[in-house]
């Protein structure tokens, strides 16, 4: 339980991360240059559009990812929840 609890915060990080991202590569001003990391590797970015479908599309993965752990991790809780009453009730 505490692993999925963790995978979700991780997670939810993760979203707030590249919300983050895709707001500042917006308000970028076009005369600046704006660079990405790849493999180490930092690199201008010439196509800003395309930059930001990219980011989106990563951000709505993420996003399905997250709802898929989270409702694992509320499955977990309800399992425990429920294994728990039933040990108290057999003391």
């Amino acid at each position: 339980m505490q692993a999925a609890r963790s995978q979700v915060a991780s997670l939810n990080a993760q979203v707030q991360e590249l919300e983050m991202t895709i707001t500042a590569v917006k308000d970028q001003p076009s005369e600046l240059a704006l660079h990405k990391q790849l493999s180490g590797v930092l690199i201008e970015v010439a196509d800003r559009d395309s930059l930001v479908s990219e980011l989106k599309t990563n951000l709505t993965t993420l996003k399905g990812h997250l709802q898929r752990f989270s409702e694992r991790e509320k499955q977990l809780v309800d399992t425990y929840q429920e294994l728990k009453k039933v040990l108290e009730g057999e003391s």
